[in-house]
């Protein structure tokens, strides 16, 4: 990967809709040298997928939550990891180091779905306890970091 690589992906990230032409105006480079890249990234796993992204509030799931998964002493994490993202509020999942093996983000629509899902974690086998934190509003959240891509 190189530097014309990391400027591509870097756009990506601020624009996944952005056409080849786009691109190559935006990098210096053909749309057909650019759609090349694009497809050698994609190929080798580097440009994983292209998503929407959707305000949380608009769509119903006006709650979120941060919960802390602290597992029982014979808990698997794989199987720990795979019984969560079973649930459809769960929307990451992060192995964390510390007390607690996991943090997930949960989005549901109210405080009383919230407290009937954080029950539902709580009896899944393997978990000995939760630590949940209310986010009260998001102030930014899932910025791209292009300083590790050499962009602005």
């Amino acid at each position: 990967m190189d530097a014309l690589d990391r400027k591509i992906i870097a756009e990506l990230r601020l624009n996944g809709r952005a056409s080849y032409a786009e691109l190559g105006r935006t990098v210096g480079l053909s749309a057909s040298s650019v759609h090349e890249r694009v497809g050698k990234l994609e190929a080798a796993g580097v440009i994983t997928g292209y998503h929407a992204v959707v305000n949380p509030s608009a769509v119903g799931l006006g709650v979120t939550a941060l919960v802390g998964i602290q597992p029982t002493d014979i808990a698997e994490n794989d199987d720990l990891a795979d019984a969560l993202g079973r649930l459809p509020e769960v929307e990451s999942c992060y192995a964390v180091a510390g007390d607690e093996a996991f943090v997930v983000k949960v989005r549901v629509t109210t405080v009383d779905e919230l407290e009937q899902t954080l029950g539902r974690l709580r009896r899944i086998e393997g978990v000995a306890r939760t630590r949940t934190t209310v986010v009260l509003s998001t102030r930014f959240e899932g910025r791209p970091n292009n300083s590790e891509l050499g962009g602005a």
